[in-house]
């Protein structure tokens, strides 16, 4: 029996990346993982909705009322509770510490918005990166997936995908584009990519 990676996805929103991975779950494009577990920071996010109707557990986690020490050992905890191989951060707009990021090395995914290193660092999340590319007048972004490890928006890049920028966008407008093209696409095949990676590991060590 293959003994797929175990997958918790953490989120702060609505959950469109999140969707993303669950339906590409359902229709077999993540073959060698299981999303295992959803955690929110915080209480009212969307996203814990989408996983309950899917059936999977989901734990709102209130970063800002218990403060990133004690957020980050919640957080630990419910990953070692369901013995998670791989975090996904789809739309998970908390910064992780370095202590927390170094316990799981190659095994912390995030995806931006944009074609790194174009339009990422602090301050550059959600809508305000596509604003900041029609005000920047770029004529092509994109999204890219990459593993995270201590340096903030470091570590190796995993996918990249390019989006055209067209005349008339809002920045609506353009971020439901990228979303569409690039994001629903690379984090599914990205994830898969590394739950394979992972479930190879866990065969050899049988």
């Amino acid at each position: 029996m293959l003994r797929r990676a175990r997958i918790a996805v953490l989120v702060s929103g609505g959950g469109t990346n999140l969707e993303a991975l669950l339906g590409a779950q359902a229709t077999g494009g993540i073959p060698h993982g299981e999303i295992v577990l959803v955690c929110a920071s915080n209480e009212t996010a969307f996203a814990l909705e989408r996983a309950r109707r899917r059936g999977i557990p989901a734990f709102g986690i209130p970063r800002r009322a218990l403060g990133q020490e004690k957020f980050e050992a919640a957080l630990t905890e419910k990953l070692a509770d369901y013995r998670v191989d791989l975090i996904v951060l789809a739309g998970f707009l908390s910064i992780l510490s370095e202590d927390f990021v170094r316990r799981w090395p190659d095994r912390i995914v995030n995806i931006h918005p944009s074609l790194i290193p174009a339009f990422c660092g602090k301050g550059y999340y959600g809508l305000k990166v596509h604003e900041e590319a029609l005000r920047r007048g770029v004529k092509v972004t994109g999204a890219t997936v990459h593993l995270v490890n201590e340096i903030p928006d470091g570590g190796r890049i995993l996918l990249q995908k390019a989006v055209e920028v067209l005349p008339g966008d809002t920045p609506e407008v353009l971020q439901r584009r990228v979303m569409e093209q690039a994001e629903w696409v690379l984090l599914p095949r990205a994830v898969e990519q590394l739950s394979a990676q992972i479930a190879s590991e866990k065969e050899d060590h049988l």
